[in-house]
């Protein structure tokens, strides 16, 4: 069967659709929590963060608006946290907890691919706009579900390498947070230019006969 020739926007239209998703679900509970941390202390920040999530989870179910995957993401993320935090009274759980929360995300990855629901497909859909015919493709398909499960190893590996650099890093926080940075920045910006390798080359062989 042949399907019609898929022609995806340009990289700027995507990322000026994506970047303000990606910000509110991503990017601003980091921001919000960070901010809250060194303004209103820890119990504020913890506060703070899991507001933000929830907040723009409800606003979206008031209107009736489709809830972005990012934001499910980020409150599963944002609730483990808080309640490890709670419960263990530990200073060291506001670093680690978000690494936790990341472990329990991977594991969410790798069970949408047995569930056959990888969750790249969903986190791709609420940035872009693809046509069934391309989504039913038995090679974007396969192409999905190998992806999630690249990322799901990906997150796995930047939690283990955070937790690492934590135990060896404890004393000196700064040194802490520049070195996960630089490491959790290389690995996912190695997994990035993949994916968007992959999906390229998935996309220029989807009319090419099996």
């Amino acid at each position: 069967m042949s399907h019609p020739p898929v022609v995806l926007p340009r990289l700027t239209a995507m990322a000026k659709q994506a970047a303000p998703r990606l910000l509110e679900g991503v990017v601003a509970p980091l921001a919000v929590f960070y901010t809250a941390l060194m303004i209103l202390g820890e119990t504020g920040a913890l506060i703070a963060a899991v507001s933000w999530v929830y907040l723009g989870v409800g606003w979206r179910l008031v209107r009736r608006v489709r809830v972005p995957a990012t934001m499910f993401l980020a409150a599963v993320a944002i609730t483990a946290r808080t309640l490890i935090a709670l419960v263990t009274g530990n200073n060291a759980v506001f670093f680690l907890t978000p690494e936790f929360g990341t472990i329990c995300i991977s594991m969410i990855f790798l069970a949408s691919v047995r569930l056959n629901a990888p969750m790249v497909q969903k986190l791709t859909l609420d940035y872009i706009h693809l046509p069934q015919a391309v989504l039913r493709h038995e090679r974007m398909r396969r192409f999905f579900a190998r992806i999630t499960l690249l990322w799901a190893f990906v997150l796995l590996a930047n939690s283990t390498v955070s937790i690492l650099l934590y135990i060896h890093e404890s004393a000196m926080i700064g040194v802490y947070m520049l070195m996960r940075t630089s490491a959790v920045a290389a690995i996912s910006g190695l997994a990035i230019a993949f994916s968007l390798w992959a999906f390229k080359r998935v996309l220029r062989r989807l009319h090419t006969p099996a």
